[in-house]
């Protein structure tokens, strides 16, 4: 079977493209992984109603990763997801399941697929998850200003080798590569007649590529970075440290000193042991900080954020990788599961109003970074731009779903249909406002160029109307003092509407 399937429009998504203004805007290459349960039926209505009818996705490359599906391919759906994630570089993801024994029985499945998440990081070489607060104008969660958190993307008991065994003696036996001297890494006695002998290691050779993705992020948003060990007890998470501040010190130490950023924690890089950074966490809701830990460390400290801030749901999840010619891969989705609970509930037939804020920016976050990869695209960016904002209007303005506002809210589906409507108001407004200057231009456009010899200009006055133009005396003149001047000179171009509505110019006969 084909691992790749093109997601076939539906009537209604046929319907809404009819409707919407202006041509479909043509989106870059994007890998777009299916995953199940309530998530995927309401990622099913956003392609439907806020994708189909803005972008055209015929170069998004769908792959379903279903507990079925795997099962069906032998897990080859997995593989090819990876492969054209690697390939692509932009990768959106669903919630997807990992099946317990019971969802074995339950799906008829012949194994119990693993999390997909490891081969994912392999593939893509992953570095770090970056999992940040969302923050909506006009709204309080748990965190004022933006909390930035890297998560070492490998290494830790995520991958660990373990026995249970009886008494007698553990070695842990390192053998060199291409041959030399063995290490001796630990040896015990176990006197117990029952010991789960646990081993796992941290790969550290992509710590200074976390770093400068980390260091970077905290710079831009102007928040004070954290790294977070247990270092003073577990030595071994010494290197890490160590690596991260190699690269501060190196690369970013003076610029966060010139920002003001190190000023209260020293002038150093801070460092917290993870103990403190789970109380911190609770105290600092001003927000206003990043952190960077370990595997593990990352993935409890990131949880206590999402708590503080509201829920997972007002958290993102990006898995950052690097392909070989150094550029990143990225991995978008939200941080939340299936929400399994509601899935139950819709089947039953039951009303849902499930928040779809984390997987909307996570999509948001693929198209942009997608976009970014072709070399960048306006009309990408405005439309990202307009569909977060009526996400966002409608979530301030008491529209929300019921987690915002209570048994008021709207349910799942009003909520999709409501920022379709946002948006198609939006689009309209911009498409009429666009016709209106085109109207106020015409005119200056299409009248005569009176040309004048080179000869007969006064550059002496040209001279002195071009400084007078340049308020600010910086060689250069913007839109400001173009518009000021334009203005003083009688042949600013003026809005038709606004002439209307003053009552200088005649209404248009229907």
């Amino acid at each position: 079977m084909r691992a790749a399937l093109r997601r076939l429009p539906s009537a209604a998504g046929a319907r809404r493209r009819l409707l919407s203004t202006g041509p479909l805007i043509k989106s870059p290459p994007l890998v777009y992984i299916r995953g199940e349960e309530m998530t995927k039926y309401c990622m099913d209505l956003i392609l439907e109603k806020w994708v189909e009818p803005r972008l055209d996705t015929s170069a998004w490359e769908f792959y379903d990763l279903s507990c079925v599906a795997r099962d069906d391919s032998e897990d080859r759906v997995l593989h090819d997801a990876v492969a054209a994630g690697a390939r692509i570089g932009a990768i959106f993801k669903e919630p997807t399941v990992t099946p317990t024994e019971v969802q074995k029985k339950k799906l008829g499945l012949r194994k119990s697929w693993g999390s997909p998440n490891g081969a994912m990081r392999r593939g893509w070489n992953g570095i770090t998850i970056s999992r940040d607060t969302i923050h909506i104008e006009g709204m309080e969660l748990g965190y004022k200003r933006p909390v930035l958190f890297e998560r070492h993307a490998v290494g830790g008991e995520y991958g660990a080798g373990f026995a249970h065994v009886g008494a007698g003696t553990v070695r842990t036996v390192f053998h060199p590569e291409g041959g030399g001297a063995e290490v001796l890494i630990d040896e015990r006695g176990l006197t117990d007649a029952d010991n789960a002998v646990v081993t796992y290691h941290n790969p550290l050779d992509n710590v200074p590529d976390l770093a400068r993705h980390f260091f970077s992020r905290c710079l831009e948003a102007e928040v004070v970075p954290y790294v977070v060990t247990k270092k003073t007890v577990f030595k071994w998470q010494e290197g890490f440290w160590a690596a991260m501040k190699k690269v501060f010190d190196a690369e970013f130490k003076a610029k966060y000193t010139a920002a003001g950023l190190l000023d209260g924690v020293g002038g150093e890089l801070p460092h917290l042991i993870s103990d403190a950074a789970t109380m911190q966490i609770i105290r600092w809701t001003d927000g206003g900080f990043g952190m960077a830990a370990h595997n593990y460390d990352g993935d409890m400290l990131t949880d206590e954020v999402a708590q503080v801030h509201r829920s997972p749901g007002f958290i993102t999840s990006n898995l950052i990788g690097k392909a070989a010619d150094g550029s990143l891969i990225k991995e978008f989705e939200a941080s939340h599961g299936t929400v399994a609970d509601m899935w139950e509930a819709h089947l039953r037939g039951e009303e849902t109003s499930l928040n779809p804020l984390g997987m909307a920016e996570a999509l948001i976050g693929a198209i942009d970074h997608a976009a970014d990869l072709a070399g960048g695209d306006k009309a990408i960016t405005e439309y990202t731009v307009a569909l977060r904002q009526a996400i966002h209007t409608l979530m301030v303005s008491g529209r929300g779903t019921r987690d915002l506002c209570g048994p008021s809210g709207l349910t799942t589906e009003q909520f999709v249909d409501a920022v379709a409507g946002e948006l198609d108001m939006a689009f309209a407004a911009r498409t009429a406002a666009a016709a209106a200057r085109a109207e106020t231009i015409a005119p200056l456009m299409e009248a005569p160029i009176v040309p004048v010899d080179d000869k007969l200009v006064d550059e002496e006055a040209l001279k002195a109307l071009f400084e007078e133009l340049d308020s600010d005396g910086n060689g250069s003149i913007d839109f400001g003092e173009l518009k000021r001047g334009l203005r003083r000179l009688g042949v600013a171009p003026r809005s038709l509407s606004k002439l209307i509505e003053a009552g200088e110019a005649p209404r248009p006969s229907v």
